[in-house]
């Protein structure tokens, strides 16, 4: 099954009283606002999840603005959300795809395999009309899975310093030029890195995924293809949220999953002794 799967088919598997688990990855900068809208309004069995707190570890200089998380956490936040070996997850944010992609790159890394992304999230589940309930969340039955970390290829500051392969940098092309920055340190991106903005990969309007031909494409540009070595590339953003959507759209497209440099620019640019290119 895609990664990517359309508001028709999960309202589909509701309605037929299939077995999944649904996850609502939903973030605002004002604490409590997020919960505050789930609690409103939320696809029907949908359980909440604070990317904050369950998808990222303590933020800092040293780590970056969205660590990876320790794997306890991770198996507190699956245990609370119920999810077992031959369930399907299937997870939604707002509508960017930003916050449900990190949900997914998580899970898989966590060793979780049959998990999927709501194309377009809540934004076009509510614009097709596709029912939504208020309260809490969906009745979680405890549940056990067994996680453990690394089961997706994943790189440190230091793999990246030594690292003499192919960079790709998944933020905007004015960020990655040294054009503007407004969360990070520093203005610019890794020496050697080449930019594929992930938005290249996603319609402007609707936030859905492009054909896979269209993927394929934008990635061959960068010498990427479906027989490339996961280890022999590596792929960054600001935190870990721009390229864990790239990734997905990757995976979706039937290309490998590169390894991840989870701590990107957060991290490299807040380190005085990292080098910082431009094309200014």
């Amino acid at each position: 099954m895609s990664v990517f799967v359309s508001a028709a088919e999960l309202n589909e598997r509701i309605q037929t009283g299939q077995k999944q688990t649904i996850i609502a990855a939903l973030w605002e900068p004002k604490d409590g606002k997020a919960w505050s809208k789930f609690q409103s309004e939320h696809i029907p069995t949908a359980l909440y999840c604070d990317p904050s707190v369950q998808l990222a570890g303590l933020p800092g200089r040293a780590v970056g603005r969205n660590p990876l998380p320790s794997i306890d956490v991770v198996r507190k936040a699956a245990a609370g959300w119920g999810i077992e070996d031959g369930r399907p997850v299937y997870i939604y944010d707002g509508g960017n795809g930003l916050f449900a992609a990190r949900a997914w790159w998580i899970l898989r890394w966590a060793g979780v395999t049959d998990v999927h992304i709501l194309d377009g999230g809540f934004a076009t589940w509510d614009g097709e009309g596709f029912p939504t309930v208020a309260g809490p969340g969906g009745i979680v039955v405890p549940r056990g899975v067994e996680l453990t970390e690394g089961n997706l290829p994943s790189a440190t500051m230091e793999d990246v310093r030594a690292f003499e392969g192919l960079l790709i940098d998944a933020r905007g092309a004015r960020r990655f030029q040294g054009l503007r920055e407004i969360l990070d340190l520093r203005a610019g991106h890794i020496p050697g890195a080449r930019n594929l903005p992930v938005n290249d990969l996603f319609d402007p309007e609707t936030h859905k995924v492009k054909d896979t031909d269209t993927i394929r494409d934008r990635f061959s540009q960068l010498g990427v293809t479906q027989n490339t070595d996961p280890v022999s590339v590596i792929t960054y953003s600001g935190s870990g949220n721009h390229s864990a959507l790239l990734l997905a759209a990757m995976e979706h497209a039937g290309l490998p999953l590169l390894t991840h440099y989870v701590g990107g620019w957060s991290q490299w640019s807040a380190n005085r002794d990292n080098p910082v290119a431009t094309d200014i």
